[in-house]
């Protein structure tokens, strides 16, 4: 919780000055419509947000500012709750994971995580290397393959689709729980690239019929709204069934989940409030809400 609090003070700030006043009149309810967009929670949940504050304010009777505050963590907390789901693993064998993104959302470091984090639950991971145009994707892959210490399967140069085709089928005959499928970053705008992570997917569920089992991406936190044009942008071509949302400890726009929320709830497994290995989260609606309010 204190390293969450710790990665959301630069948007909780901006937001709880409001609440330093002494009085819950029209000006109050400004600033913090005001505080609210500049955090990237966008019109339709701030609006939603404002509403429900209202509600809960005329219900409960409060005049204090500070109690204010508390209200708008609680539906803050209710407008959050949609995105919150565990990831399943072990339905399936293997479990197949296939994330997307674009550069420098820190996709590759978010598997690099994520695999850290299944080990520890005490599964098996293999890495499938499908960013096969970046020159540098395979050998950061294979750092974090080494580091925790599980298998990868990559060729140089290879294609993408080939490359997962031939990992989830080593991921079967190993018996392993999880093969995560590391593809290229682009950006939603690339047709030709988003078309090739569709292939992908329909080669994929070539080598397993029920594959793959997720499809997660990793946003960077600091891109606020056009983060949220990107889960659209994903889900449309992809049928996501989750996010994981990196870079919120140094970004003022934490509020783009509750924009996601109102406008396309697609769960959030995971958020990362920090660099460390350690630093990815499983998402609390309330946790977050209440750290980005505290």
């Amino acid at each position: 919780m204190e390293r969450l609090k710790a990665g959301l003070r630069k948007t909780g700030t901006s937001i709880a000055t409001v609440f330093t006043g002494t009085q819950i009149n029209d000006a109050l309810y400004e600033e913090l419509e005001d505080a609210l967009l500049m955090a990237d929670t966008g019109v339709k949940a701030t609006q939603h947000l404002l509403d429900d504050l209202k509600r809960r304010i005329k219900e409960t009777k409060t005049t204090e500012p500070a109690a204010v505050k508390a209200l708008l963590a609680d539906a803050l907390a209710d407008l959050l709750r949609p995105l919150e789901k565990p990831l399943v693993i072990g339905e399936h064998t293997p479990t197949v994971i296939m994330v997307a993104g674009v550069n420098g959302a820190g996709k590759t470091t978010s598997i690099g995580k994520l695999t850290r984090h299944l080990a520890e639950e005490g599964q098996t991971v293999l890495l499938a290397a499908a960013d096969t145009f970046r020159a540098a994707a395979r050998e950061q892959l294979g750092v974090w393959a080494n580091r925790n210490t599980v298998e990868i399967v990559s060729q140089e140069g290879g294609d993408p689709a080939a490359v997962s085709f031939d990992a989830v089928s080593a991921g079967k005959a190993r018996k392993k729980d999880v093969v995560l499928v590391d593809t290229a970053g682009r950006l939603p705008t690339q047709l030709h690239l988003m078309e090739e992570l569709r292939k992908i997917k329909r080669v994929v569920a070539k080598a397993d019929g029920s594959a793959p089992h997720e499809v997660l991406l990793v946003i960077d936190g600091n891109t606020g709204q056009n983060a949220l044009a990107q889960v659209r942008a994903f889900d449309d071509a992809l049928q996501l069934t989750g996010l994981v949302v990196t870079k919120l400890d140094g970004t003022a726009k934490g509020g783009v989940l509750a924009a996601i929320a109102q406008e396309r709830p697609v769960p959030v497994y995971f958020i990362g409030v920090g660099e460390k290995i350690e630093d990815l989260e499983t998402f609390s609606a309330r946790e977050f809400a209440q750290a980005l309010l505290a």
